[in-house]
């Protein structure tokens, strides 16, 4: 079997070439850019270095683990956590254990383990470790344009049928509505976001700790990706903030909203940061605005701005150390978790 050991500096190129037998030249060489920024710059990361396991035979890496940890705010506690990311294992090592033995030793080492968007093979061996049930994130969908109804496996006659048909309601949740507070484009996250973060955390039965520290190195650092990021204000104090960006899929473009956050109670004030997402979206030729969303009222009040919720496939998971199959606290319905968690929107 397999010995379970931690990542070292050393270890580097031997995952690189674990990586590239796995999942092809042109994957390994996407990684790379990410890499450094996703696993040793995150400001979470234990004295010890990041969270990445590695299955070794000798001196040969043959599987691969690394999760991304974060501080879990859940029942007004702050806990050790860390979403799943990279796994891999050796094509002649599949089916041999080692994949179970990485997992397990990734939630030892946590007091809450996640996964968000789980892959079919991790889904089936989280489901074998006897993690608790799969949620579905919800999935909310503005449209824009008469294109935004189009699916791809519909005929092309079927889609422009259902555009025509829609086209009315369309414009009328699509119109431009004016902005009730201050909204300012940013690119670095300030001592304010932190004061913000410690105002609503309480609100929230679950969600990652969103500070400053945080927030500069998920949304305005990544080499990989780059995303719009404004803030709402009032005078000079902060009430929120939202992180979007503009990508082109097979059946037209598409804004998604990756992160946000603002006072549930402050209905006035998301729907600013959703009207200025609005805009922007407008002025890219979107055909639609997507979102994931597990929060009860912000899905509430984006269905009032126009949001309809669609059929998600986007799974979250959470397995509590020691307290297998524990609910949530305050039940989904009050978690925060969107697109922006884990690594879904690379």
């Amino acid at each position: 079997m397999a010995d379970i050991t931690r990542y070292q500096a050393e270890d580097r190129r031997a995952v690189e070439s674990l990586y590239r037998r796995v999942f092809g030249h042109d994957a390994a060489n996407a990684s790379q850019l990410r890499w450094q920024w996703q696993y040793h710059q995150n400001p979470n990361n234990p004295p010890d270095g990041p969270l990445i396991w590695l299955a070794r035979e000798g001196p040969t890496v043959v599987g691969h683990y690394a999760a991304m940890p974060v501080r879990l705010q859940a029942a007004g506690e702050e806990r050790r956590a860390a979403w799943g990311m990279d796994v891999m294992v050796a094509p002649e090592r599949q089916r041999q254990g080692i994949g179970e033995a990485l997992f397990r030793t990734w939630e030892r080492h946590v007091e809450a383990a996640l996964g968000l968007g789980l892959s079919a093979a991790s889904r089936r061996l989280l489901e074998k470790l006897r993690w608790p049930r799969p949620l579905l994130v919800p999935c909310l969908v503005k449209p824009l344009t008469r294109r935004a109804l189009r699916q791809p496996s519909w005929p092309m006659p079927l889609n422009r049928f259902v555009s025509a048909l829609t086209l009315p309601l369309v414009r009328l949740v699509s119109r431009a509505r004016p902005l009730a507070a201050q909204i300012e484009p940013i690119r670095h996250f300030d001592a304010r976001f932190d004061e913000l973060w410690s105002r609503l955390a309480p609100v929230f039965g679950l969600a990652v700790r969103r500070d400053a520290a945080y927030l500069n190195w998920k949304f305005i650092e990544p080499p990989h990706v780059r995303y719009s990021v404004v803030a709402l204000k009032r005078d000079e104090t902060v009430g929120g903030y939202a992180v979007y960006r503009h990508v082109q899929e097979p059946m037209g473009r598409v804004t998604l909203l990756v992160d946000f956050l603002a006072d549930p109670a402050d209905a006035g004030g998301l729907n600013t940061l959703l009207r200025w997402v609005d805009r922007e979206a407008r002025a890219a030729d979107s055909d639609k605005i997507r979102a994931y969303v597990t929060h009860g009222t912000y899905r509430k009040i984006m269905r009032g701005s126009g949001y309809f919720q669609v059929k998600s496939d986007l799974e979250l998971m959470v397995k509590w150390s020691g307290e297998a199959g524990r609910p949530g606290p305050g039940g989904p319905d009050r978690w925060h978790v969107t697109l922006g968690d884990s690594d879904q929107d690379r």
